[in-house]
């Protein structure tokens, strides 16, 4: 069976909005598929894109192809790297003591 990395539309009419599945390349855009990876919301500021790395790893190690758009959509995650973790926040400086 030949899988695919693709998206599937899942929005109403003129709020678009993707899921990134492992899919078999026969089955239509909307129909089967065997796993949901990820999410990717065009209509918010900024685009959120979700996918589950691990799975997306899984299934490239096992022959899986990506589509063009979810191929871009890798490309742009891993440009922009995890996501900072720890950091103070404004807020939190705001609320300390002031030390005397």
């Amino acid at each position: 069976m030949a899988v695919s990395i693709r998206l599937t539309r899942a929005g109403s009419k003129k709020v678009p909005y993707y899921r990134v599945v492992a899919a078999d390349r026969r089955s239509p855009r909307d129909g089967r598929f065997i796993e949901q990876i990820g999410v990717y919301d065009p209509l918010r500021e900024p685009p959120e894109v979700r996918i589950d790395q691990t799975r997306l790893d899984h299934w490239l190690k096992h022959g899986a192809l990506a589509s063009q758009t979810v191929s871009e959509l890798i490309r742009g995650l891993r440009r922009a790297g995890p996501p900072a973790t720890g950091a103070a926040s404004p807020s939190a400086a705001s609320t300390a003591a002031p030390s005397k």
